[in-house]
């Protein structure tokens, strides 16, 4: 009789095979191989050279001087981390110091240079011209934060030479909660509190082209115009062709009156195509419940509900508009659960709609183009505040918060930077936990040879011959 076979003992039962030495290794190694494609990336599209003429804050010689400070917290930002004390770790990488020529700031030399943008000032003045009865307001930037500004729209100028075929362009403005805890954090509309900054995106080319911080009791439909403005001035002059999309928080009569006038002040002159989604009134409601049965057209389907939209005619409700601008064109959304059920408030069918000044496009093209803003500013967003660090608030200050958040987009289109133009077609849609996964966080030792550095790099080696592709294609970019 044969006895039972032991079981055989799976390696993830094993202990480890090796003891720890705990003295560090004396070679010149670095866990951050990868990072020098950012770094090139960023410097062959001059960001140093635009922080350099734009932005002044130290008084003094010793220390970090800006363009320093900016580039190692785009390092800091593409490598994942989250917190300023995440400076600690970086500086602990000797290879990291030997790659990019300079040392990482320690957290502090990092917190006394965001706080050089808050201005307690403009708090003050923001409040004191505050109308009776209301309790939120946008204070004005501090000239850093608009010199940091600028940094981001030269850099997006100097992709957009780099892409010269790219004429057109949609800006999609839309603003998103940041939750904290921070003292100075204000009560959002989700009932938490927080931040609710406005970020305006060039969809085509993925670039965040404006963006401003916001306090979290600041309603997105607060003086979304100025932060539109800023997004049509940031594009190169090669682009001809303009778009708007919106949410409701759009829906207001200066950004929309302004995106009509093709004389525009402060703006791109000619035609903006736009599309907004209205926010519903009494009147709007009852427009809609009157259109007879045939004019509703399918829209879309999915597994729980049916969509239909209708051509609202005879709708113009505008009480002004500028002169020559024909009316709006109104589409009316009709959305019903299958087989007759009703939503969880009783009702039979949930009413959305979109003004546009587009009336050449079928309703549902139009609808399709609109809704797209969705896969767009809604990740960037998502990107920005759970992989570029913007959704972890760094102290209470707001303009050093907004400084923070104006960091992480530059280090967003940065890396829009690099999968352009260094990296292959693959890459393109890769978002930063992937390229940080697959190319940055890769292990590395620097030899000293022939008086010279290099770097060898344990990855595979069609993999390294792609990285030297897009580092000379990175130094061959005109500044």
């Amino acid at each position: 009789m044969s006895l039972p076979k032991k079981p055989k003992q799976s390696p993830a039962e094993r202990e480890l095979l090796f003891d720890l030495d705990p003295e560090p290794l004396d070679e010149c190694l670095t866990a951050y191989a990868g990072i020098p494609l950012v770094v090139q990336a960023l410097r062959a599209f001059d960001v140093p050279g635009s922080v350099k003429r734009n932005l002044s804050i130290k008084r003094r010689d010793r220390g970090f001087d800006e363009a320093t400070h900016v580039e190692s917290f785009l390092i800091r930002s593409a490598l994942g981390g989250d917190c300023l004390e995440d400076f600690y770790r970086l500086r602990e990488d000797a290879g990291l110091k030997e790659m990019v020529g300079h040392e990482m700031p320690s957290p502090e030399a990092a917190r006394k240079f965001l706080y050089q943008f808050h201005d307690d000032q403009a708090i003050e003045r923001a409040q004191a011209e505050l109308p009776a009865g209301q309790v939120s307001y946008i204070p004005e930037e501090s000239a850093r934060l608009r010199a940091l500004a600028q940094v981001n729209r030269e850099l997006v100028n100097a992709i957009g030479r780099r892409c010269p075929d790219q004429r057109s362009a949609t800006i999609d403005l839309d603003a998103t909660v940041i939750e904290s805890f921070k003292r100075e954090a204000q009560k959002t509309y989700q009932g938490g509190t927080g931040y609710q900054p406005m970020l305006a995106l060039w969809a085509e080319m993925d670039l965040a082209v404006a963006d401003e911080f916001r306090d979290g009791n600041v309603p997105a439909t607060k003086a979304p115009l100025p932060v539109a403005q800023r997004a049509f001035q940031a594009l190169p002059e090669a682009v001809t062709d303009l778009y708007f999309r919106g949410d409701s928080g759009c829906w207001d009569r200066s950004l929309v009156n302004w995106l009509r006038d093709e004389a525009r002040t402060d703006g791109p002159q000619g035609r903006i195509r736009f599309g907004i989604s209205v926010r519903m009134t009494a009147s709007l409601k009852e427009h809609m419940l009157r259109l007879s049965e045939p004019l509703w057209k399918p829209y879309r389907e999915d597994a729980d509900t049916v969509s239909e939209c209708a051509d609202l005619l005879n709708y113009w409700p505008e009480e002004d508009r500028p002169e020559g601008a024909g009316p709006l064109r109104y589409i009316a959304i009709r959305v019903r659960k299958r087989q007759g059920e009703l939503f969880a408030d009783g009702s039979v069918a949930k009413h959305f709609a979109v003004a546009s000044n587009e009336w050449d496009w079928p309703a549902k093209r139009l609808l399709e183009w609109h809704r797209e803003k969705a896969g767009s500013i809604e990740a960037l967003h998502h990107v920005l505040k759970n992989e570029l660090a913007a959704g972890v608030m760094p102290c209470g200050r707001f303009g050093a918060n907004a400084a923070w958040l104006r960091l992480a987009v530059l280090t967003h289109n940065v890396l829009t930077a690099l999968k352009r133009v260094a990296l292959s077609e693959e890459w393109l849609q890769a978002r930063p936990k992937r390229l940080r996964f697959q190319i940055f966080v890769s292990p590395g030792r620097l030899i000293q040879h022939a008086r010279q550095m290099r770097l060898k790099v344990a990855r595979l080696r069609e993999q390294l011959t792609q990285w030297a592709a897009a580092l000379q294609l990175l130094i061959a970019v005109p500044t």
